[in-house]
């Protein structure tokens, strides 16, 4: 079973410096995301396992939650301990709080 947290928790580790990896599309996440959270589409994550931090634990967010609960069983078989989001970006944008557009890009 994968462990799931909500945004609030979520908030929580993210201010301790834990990594969020965003599964949703470029467009999807550059109309709004979690402010530092790495796009890595979930179409693209197979190709693209070795951009993956090397936490011990790891955060995974889309849109509702049903995108990141696949990446997150996806990781779960590469060796991968990951927390999917429950309710998602959208939740996090419900929550009142602040988000980021356009692209991190270092």
């Amino acid at each position: 079973m994968i462990p799931e947290i909500d945004v609030e928790a979520l908030s929580a580790v993210l201010d301790d410096g834990a990594v969020l990896i965003d599964v949703r599309m470029p467009d999807e996440y550059q109309e709004a995301h979690v402010p530092g959270a790495i796009l890595i589409p979930l179409p693209e994550l197979p190709e693209r396992l070795g951009e993956l931090p090397d936490e011990s634990v790891g955060y995974v967010i889309c849109h509702l939650g049903g995108r990141s609960l696949k990446a997150c069983e996806f990781l779960a078989t590469q060796g991968y301990e990951m927390v999917n989001v429950a309710g998602g970006t959208q939740a996090w944008i419900e929550s009142g709080r602040s988000t980021a557009s356009g692209f991190d890009l270092g």
